[in-house]
Parts: structure tokens; C-alpha cells; sequence
């Protein structure tokens, strides 16, 4: 058992399946499926359940991924400590990150950089994955954190985690913890034009739709609009984490689908990290599995109002 093995390993845990694995990390499908093959052999465990939607952890797999997660982050943290790079010393490295995560990522990285490599100038800018992944391609930022980058593009794509959407609304809303794939079509909600066009693409397989009554690219917006009770909306958990335990807040999952996004790392072929790049890729790393440990990426289902209720 290797890095490598528990990267990809991770891989697949977090996109649900070897082909969507396959191609967020850049491998053949067959060479992914072949190095699963090893590693279990390896353990003398199976790692995955097959379903006709993908894969699912076994109880030796949800192990595993947790164990994995942090070895890897500590690999991390190991490389670091070890790497005195001198070449790190006012070198400037440009983050991209979307509205949803720059809260959750940027203050821990910021003070992470600071405190473990010194003269790293890391800058950030906010934008949506479209606009990320266009900055990147003209090297306007070095590297981006996205949400289901389409193919195609001349960018290295390094998966961190899978991510559950909720359908979240204000308690005065009375909707149920969880709403079936066509009752959603009776809630009205708000969503951003990327959310929007990942929720459709999972639920129009299934005969299902939205109904939006508006699209509002602003996150913030969103958010105190849902928390004033005026709309509904379907975000990554992560959006309203910090919410979770009022008693005006309610997040309900959408039964018959597993409506996510795939987080991924986005970087340029062409151009070979520095040093400094690579610290900062590996502290994004580290800082997503700490985070994912914490339980911040995870539908917890009820929130406070529903457990008093139950």
C-alpha cells in the first residue's frame, strides 16, 4: 500500500464511480481499476460495493477512507516540515476559489501559509468555476478550487471530495426532512446559475425539474434570503454549515437522487509547479481533510428545530 494506491482510492470514494474518478484524475479507467484490484488484494479486503449508479463503501472501505484521509494529510504535513525550499521566499502563488468555498478555505490557508512557509505571497480571487477555470487557462491564477469542471480543457484536474446537496428553507416553509423528486417541483426556490445546471443535469434522468424562480449568481444574497424565510434553494451542505443548529433553519435531503458536485483542484498542464505551488496544493489538501473530518462537507440531515420536534 502506497500514497499513490490511497489517492486513488480516495478518488473513487469521492466520485462514486471508477469513470468519473477516471477522468477527474487523469488516468485510463482500466490502470484505475487495475490499481483498485492491487490494493485490495493488498488488504485482503473488498474496498467497494459495484451498483448499477456506481460504487459504495464497504464497512472495510469506510475504514479505510477515513484512515486514508489521514495519512494523506499527514504526508502532507511531513512534506512540508521536511522541504526547507529556498526558492518559497516572496514567490507569489494566485488561488481561485468560488463564492461557496473562498469562506471555508481561504482563512485557514492564509494563516497556514504564514505560519509554515515563510515569504509565500498567496493571493486569492473569488469567481465562479466558468470564470476560474478562464483565468486559469490565461495564467491569471496558478491554481483554482472548482466544482464540475467540464472536459476537454488543458488543465491537470486533482479530485478532493464529493459533495451532498440539500434543499434548504426556513422552518415557516414546513418542508418535510425528506422531499421526493417530484414533489421538489412544487417548491419554488432560488439558485444560482451553476448549482442550477448541476442539479438539472442529475434530475433530468429521473423526470425531474426545478422550479426556479429566479436565478441570482450571489451566494450571500441567497443565503439571507433563505434565512429571512422568503425562499427555498438546493446548495452544497457546506453553504449553510454554520446555520445547521438554529431552530429557524431546515435542511432536507431529495429522496430517489444523490445530488452532489465533484471539488477539484484545477492547475495548467502546461506550466510545472514551483516549489511554492506544491506547498500550497499540498496545504489545500490537508486543509480539505481536516475539514472533511470535521464533518463540514457531510448532510447531517435534521437540524436542531427538526430534533425538538421528533
Amino acid at each position: 500500500m502506497n500514497l499513490r494506491a490511497l489517492r486513488y482510492f480516495v478518488a473513487i470514494a469521492d466520485a462514486g464511480s471508477l469513470t468519473a474518478a477516471a477522468t477527474a484524475i487523469s488516468i485510463a479507467q482500466p490502470a484505475l481499476t487495475r490499481q483498485l484490484r492491487e490494493l485490495e488484494a493488498d488488504l485482503g479486503a473488498q474496498l467497494f460495493q459495484r451498483t448499477p449508479r456506481g460504487v459504495l463503501l464497504t464497512q472495510a472501505g469506510v475504514t479505510l477512507y477515513e484512515s486514508a484521509q489521514r495519512m494523506l494529510a499527514e504526508a502532507a504535513r511531513v512534506r512540508l516540515n521536511l522541504s526547507q525550499r529556498q526558492d518559497t521566499t516572496s514567490t507569489p502563488v494566485a488561488l481561485g476559489a468560488s463564492p461557496t468555498l473562498a469562506r471555508l478555505i481561504l482563512p485557514s490557508l492564509f494563516e497556514n501559509c504564514q505560519h509554515a512557509i515563510s515569504g509565500v505571497k498567496l493571493r486569492a480571487r473569488e469567481a465562479f468555476t466558468p470564470a476560474l477555470l478562464d483565468w486559469l487557462e490565461r495564467g491569471m491564477i496558478d491554481m483554482a478550487i472548482v466544482t464540475n469542471p467540464e472536459a476537454g480543457r488543458a488543465l491537470a484536474l486533482h479530485p478532493l471530495l464529493s459533495e451532498p446537496f440539500a434543499l434548504v428553507s426556513h422552518t415557516s416553509l414546513k418542508l418535510e426532512p425528506a422531499v421526493s423528486v417530484s414533489q421538489l417541483t412544487r417548491v419554488p426556490v432560488l439558485m444560482t446559475s451553476l448549482h442550477r445546471a448541476i442539479v438539472e443535469k442529475q434530475l433530468i434522468p429521473l423526470g425531474g425539474r426545478l422550479n426556479v424562480q429566479a436565478e441570482m449568481d450571489s451566494v450571500d444574497s441567497i443565503r439571507e434570503l433563505v434565512l429571512r424565510g422568503r425562499c427555498a434553494t438546493i446548495m452544497p451542505v457546506s453553504v449553510f454549515n454554520e446555520q445547521r443548529a438554529t431552530r429557524t433553519l431546515r435542511m432536507s435531503e431529495v429522496s430517489g437522487v444523490q445530488l452532489s458536485r465533484l471539488l477539484v483542484l484545477a492547475t495548467r498542464l502546461d506550466r510545472q509547479d514551483n516549489s511554492a505551488q506544491q506547498a500550497v496544493r499540498e496545504m489545500i489538501e490537508a486543509e480539505f481533510a481536516r475539514m472533511t473530518r470535521r464533518g463540514i462537507f457531510t448532510f447531517a440531515g435534521n437540524t436542531a428545530a427538526d430534533k425538538s420536534a421528533a
